[in-house]
């Protein structure tokens, strides 16, 4: 008989876990917050690399509808100066290994492929228990409990889950994105739409920590991320529902910047959103019978391109895990923890990153600016 598995959180990391057990004939309950899969922006494109996000499609069985969601074009690169310069430019003849999805599609393609009843929608965990028995006892916002026998913390940065098995909290790193959408850019903000091209964008200047980068979605929308290392309090200083004030404040950390990449920021047809960077300490956990954590719940970390992918991997390789050790949960939960807390402690192989971002022959410039950031 298979245990009750209990997953917190319907995100990538959590969908991707339920989905993978039941490939594997194990079932599963999701519990998630939101109301329902829409309730809220799922955010903009995700490149899924094909070293970690896609082996986790694989695992799901879900390749070729993975391959439908896939925006033709969109693995273009461009990397731009501060003053508008272009280092270096690839164009996607469709053979990369980093294919550009939105998230929100990605999440629905799993939801798609999970029997009628497996997410549970609008129950938000608000705390968690250790039974004398050993199960686990979750408590939701609306009052009603749940008892499993194991307990699956996928409910991201400030989790409810991880306190079972440690005390860490994610820190502040000191750096922060802004983000701005300009919507039909072709012909409303031409001049930023040239500097962005096709796919990805990403502005450079000399400072450490500070640049302006943008993917190009659909329909000709610029959806732009300003990196600004500068305290909370400083950002807390910003009224973000002023547009204008709000993004020529941000602008003005980009002063002598081209003005096509500064139009990134200034043009917004948006609010701009403010979002801080918060990173776990990298440390391990002492093993927590019946109980674990995946994707930003387990390792959380600053943005670098891997969150959504590792996130994934940690979904699928759990879900493989349990259904290699049937009967034994504690060495699935093991073998997948030392595998996990391995990728986390890994530092990424700059030269590996490289290479799949813009090939094996990388000009030296670009491989010291990239270095210095």
């Amino acid at each position: 008989m298979n245990p009750t598995v209990t997953i917190i959180g319907a995100g990538l990391g959590g969908l991707t876990l339920a989905r993978v057990l039941h490939v594997n004939g194990i079932p599963s309950t999701v519990y998630e917050g939101e109301e329902s899969p829409m309730a809220r922006a799922q955010g903009g494109l995700l490149d899924i690399h094909d070293y970690n996000g896609q082996l986790a499609v694989e695992a799901a069985g879900l390749m070729a509808e993975f391959r439908g969601l896939i925006l033709e074009g969109h693995q273009a690169l461009r990397v731009l100066h501060r003053d508008g310069t272009v280092l270096f430019e690839k164009g996607d003849d469709g053979t990369g290994g980093r294919p550009e999805v939105y998230r929100g599609e990605l999440r629905q393609m799993l939801l798609d492929s999970l029997p009628d009843g497996t997410v549970r929608w609008g129950r938000r965990a608000v705390d968690a228990r250790t039974l004398d028995d050993g199960r686990h006892e979750v408590t939701f916002a609306d009052g009603t409990t749940v008892v499993t026998d194991l307990l699956v913390g996928a409910d991201g940065a400030w989790s409810r889950i991880r306190p079972l098995l440690t005390s860490a909290v994610p820190e502040y790193t000191g750096a922060s994105i802004v983000e701005t959408y300009l919507y039909d850019s072709d012909t409303r903000h031409a001049a930023a739409a040239k500097a962005v091209g096709g796919g990805s964008m990403f502005g450079n200047g000399s400072t450490p920590g500070k640049g302006i980068n943008a993917h190009r979605e659909r329909g000709g929308t610029l959806h732009t991320y300003a990196e600004v290392t500068e305290p909370l309090d400083w950002f807390a200083a910003i009224d973000f529902t002023d547009t204008a004030a709000a993004t020529a404040r941000i602008a003005r950390e980009f002063d002598g910047w081209a003005p096509e990449l500064t139009a990134l920021i200034t043009e917004s047809d948006v609010a701009p959103i403010h979002r801080p960077f918060f990173a776990l300490p990298v440390g391990r956990w002492d093993r927590v019978p019946g109980t674990t954590l995946v994707g930003d719940a387990a390792h959380l970390g600053a943005p670098n391109g891997e969150g959504a992918n590792l996130a994934m991997l940690d979904g699928a390789e759990l879900g493989k895990a349990l259904a290699t050790h049937s009967g034994d949960v504690e060495a699935a939960l093991t073998e997948y923890e030392q595998a996990m807390f391995t990728r986390w402690e890994t530092p990424v192989d700059e030269e590996f990153l490289l290479e799949t971002l813009f090939g094996d022959d990388v000009p030296p410039r670009l491989a010291a600016l990239f270095d210095a950031e």
